[in-house]
């Protein structure tokens, strides 16, 4: 937990300062550079779980980890700062990670994710990389102060951003590996149970730290950012991944496919939609989301589905 708070505060120290020095917003550094960093976590259990021929644990990591940043993580940081939406920036990436969902729910009613699920989801995550290039490009700011960039400063802050990177990582994985072992061998949760919940969240929590730093200090833009951006790699990227890890199909139970994910559907319309009709975040759009999770996390404990 030291290593992922106190990690997590220096990422979004050395993300922040990227922002402003490059130029680029801090929306787009949040849904790129940090998003890729605060994902590797989900990419290197659940790609693990597939090589060792768990594929509920693969599967409901992925899953589990969109629903975790969205209906908690992103739900929360909308509770305590509502912030404006540009949806010019939104509208893109909410398309895709929409997409993305629908996707996998079609290409799951044969049971499995088939080789050409993978790749229709695999071109999708080019599509989002050219996005979000292009968008780097087009809305560098113009005119506005940006801090020193001499050596010195630029070496220290990207050494912070890998120290930051390194440790929430870390720290992730342990808490993963123990609080998965507790869960399994010492509570006897099933297996798809213990990959959405306590999975799910430890491989969320340096979106959780990125995101409560990002509230401290008034960069709510990183936050919403990084959630976009790490949910849309966890649907295109970490899915084929662990396909192509199983031999090039992955099986997709049926609580994924009509429970979790019409769940995680459910979870990032109520947060998105709203937001790019009216242009802005409300906080009960953050309190509904988390009361369905709630709900969500005790119908699994309680059935089991």
């Amino acid at each position: 937990m030291l290593l992922i708070v106190r990690g997590g505060d220096r990422f979004v120290d050395a993300a922040v300062w990227m922002a402003s020095a490059s130029g680029v917003p801090p929306f787009v550094i949040g849904a790129t550079v940090v998003s890729a960093a605060t994902t590797l976590p989900e990419i290197i259990v659940s790609v693990t779980a597939a090589l060792k021929g768990q594929a509920d644990m693969a599967a409901g990591n992925a899953v589990g980890s969109v629903i975790a940043n969205t209906a908690l993580i992103l739900a929360l940081s909308v509770i305590f700062l509502p912030v404006s939406v540009d949806r010019s920036r939104f509208l893109p990436k909410t398309l895709l990670l929409v997409g993305a969902i629908l996707l996998l729910w079609l290409s799951g009613l044969s049971g499995v994710l088939t080789p050409f699920g993978s790749l229709g989801l695999f071109l999708l995550f080019i599509l989002y990389i050219y996005d979000s290039l292009c968008s780097a490009k087009a809305q560098r700011t113009v005119g506005e102060a940006a801090p020193p960039a001499d050596r010195r400063t630029a070496v220290t802050h990207i050494l912070w951003f890998i120290a930051g990177a390194g440790g929430i990582i870390l720290g992730s994985r342990l808490l993963v590996d123990n609080g998965t072992l507790l869960a399994r061998d010492v509570l006897h949760i099933d297996e798809r149970v213990v990959s959405l919940t306590m999975v799910a969240v430890g491989t969320s929590l340096p979106e959780l730290v990125t995101a409560v730093s990002a509230v401290i200090k008034r960069q709510p833009a990183v936050t919403a950012g990084n959630i976009l951006g790490a949910n849309t790699i966890d649907m295109l990227l970490i899915l084929p991944l662990c396909a192509l890890a199983q031999g090039g199909t992955l099986p997709i139970g049926r609580g994924t496919l009509w429970i979790d994910l019409p769940f995680c559907l459910l979870a990032t319309l109520i947060l998105l939609i709203p937001a790019l009709v009216k242009r802005r975040f409300f906080r009960m759009q953050g309190v509904i989301a988390l009361l369905l999770y709630l709900a969500y996390t005790v119908l699994l404990f309680v059935t089991g589905a």
